[in-house]
């Protein structure tokens, strides 16, 4: 851990964490607005489920190349000043995306969303990793990604105090323009307290070239190209992502057109599914903080837990068989706690690989993660053809299980040695 833990005291990561987690929380909130207005956004521009589609697939590849840009802009400048820069940027979008006046404008806004939004992740982790001991990290990982759920809870909430109520009364289209514009504002008060929380000399220096993993030279990507951990972490990302963000997405429009929930059941159902995903995100670090302490090695504890969330994941099926009642509703709750479990143990897994080239790292591999984007227009399409969602959704769950498959393949056994209890500090 750095010197600056020391300076600020024996918690002063877990701070730190929670700063990621306010960030990962503004960045989904910022993400789901649309995904939680699109019936509203549909009928107010006269879109169909493919158009709506392509808002998910533009914003996706531009997230794709938002994260090969910013990895390699945050392995090469401070951290404290670009994180608050990239926040600041995505959050003025998300104002902008409010004040949109047809299918092209929104598409243009969701673009620019994705890019700066990719900015994130390639700063968050570095932060983790110079913060955090290696046994830490999935816990400290999963901080940083319950954010990610904190933000989809308060989205909806937000929304209906915004506009819910009223629209039973008077429905009027343009009400779904001021949730973008107040949760967009939200972000620039994260980067005041940013800069006020981390000094100059805070975050420790990156690792010098010369004691790196083997990945330190010019040739950065080459040396990732050789290495059969960063395949097998090619395709766990590009397997989790697909399954993650297909439900993200579609999720409140399945409740509603599919299943014949209200608008309100649909937003309050969302809350709930997001707060089932941060109990699975936080019970993932958890465990394998239980699962070291009790003797099982790092790399083990975190291949157990990826295993057990893949398993809950791949309950859509069941769900895309089940009609309106509380059934569907629970099965959903436990493929949210597994889906988002999966994400800190792929972080701890992309931590292994290399310190100096980390930003890098994460930025190729979010790359390929998002070129599962295009998925939504036919997942689209496929609705607008048959009138239905249950076949994709019973097919989206399965992905984490192929990911697993192929790192079992891929990722050496040396790294499954047994950890020693000294490194088991909390």
């Amino acid at each position: 851990m750095s010197s600056s833990g020391n300076v600020h005291g024996k918690y002063w990561h877990w701070w730190v964490s929670g700063l990621l987690l306010l960030a990962t929380m503004i960045n989904y909130m910022d993400r789901q607005t649309l995904s939680n207005l699109a019936v509203r956004v549909q009928e107010s521009f006269e879109l169909t489920e493919e158009q709506y589609g392509d808002f998910e697939v533009v914003f996706g590849l531009s997230f794709a190349v938002g994260s090969l840009f910013f990895g390699v802009i945050a392995d090469r400048v401070s951290v404290r000043l670009l994180y608050p820069f990239v926040l600041v940027a995505w959050s003025t979008i998300g104002i902008a995306t409010g004040l949109s006046t047809g299918y092209r404008s929104m598409l243009i806004c969701r673009g620019l969303l994705g890019f700066f939004e990719a900015g994130h992740w390639p700063c968050a982790l570095i932060v983790t990793q110079a913060v955090m001991t290696r046994s830490n990290r999935a816990m400290g990982n999963s901080v940083l990604q319950s954010g990610a759920s904190l933000g989809a809870i308060l989205t909806p909430l937000i929304i209906i105090l915004m506009v819910g109520k009223k629209v039973a009364e008077s429905p009027d289209q343009s009400q779904w323009r001021l949730p973008f514009i107040v949760i967009g504002g939200v972000g620039l008060l994260w980067a005041v307290l940013w800069l006020v929380s981390i000094r100059p000399g805070d975050l420790p220096k990156r690792m010098a070239p010369d004691k790196d993993d083997g990945t330190a030279n010019v040739f950065w990507l080459a040396g990732f190209l050789r290495d059969r951990r960063f395949w097998a972490l090619a395709v766990m990302v590009l397997c989790i992502n697909t399954s993650w963000q297909l439900i993200r997405a579609w999720l409140p429009k399945f409740l509603q057109q599919g299943r014949g929930y209200t608008e309100n059941e649909a937003w309050y159902f969302n809350s709930a599914y997001f707060i089932a995903t941060d109990v699975g995100c936080i019970v993932a670090g958890a465990a394998t903080l239980w699962l070291v302490s009790r003797g099982t090695s790092v790399h083990r504890g975190r291949v157990y837990v990826y295993g057990a969330c893949a398993m809950l994941a791949a309950l859509t099926t069941v769900a895309s068989f089940l009609p309106h009642g509380w059934p569907l509703l629970g099965v959903l709750l436990v493929v949210g706690a597994g889906t988002l479990g999966l994400f800190p143990c792929y972080y701890s897994f992309t931590q292994e690989l290399s310190t100096i080239h980390l930003g890098k790292l994460t930025g190729v591999l979010s790359f390929l993660g998002w070129m599962s984007s295009p998925v939504h227009k036919y997942f689209g399409r496929l609705i607008d053809q048959t009138g239905k969602f249950d076949l994709g959704i019973a097919l989206v769950g399965w992905a984490p299980f192929v990911g697993l498959i192929v790192f079992l393949l891929l990722w050496p056994k040396m790294d499954a040695s047994t950890t020693s209890r000294s490194e088991i500090e909390i």
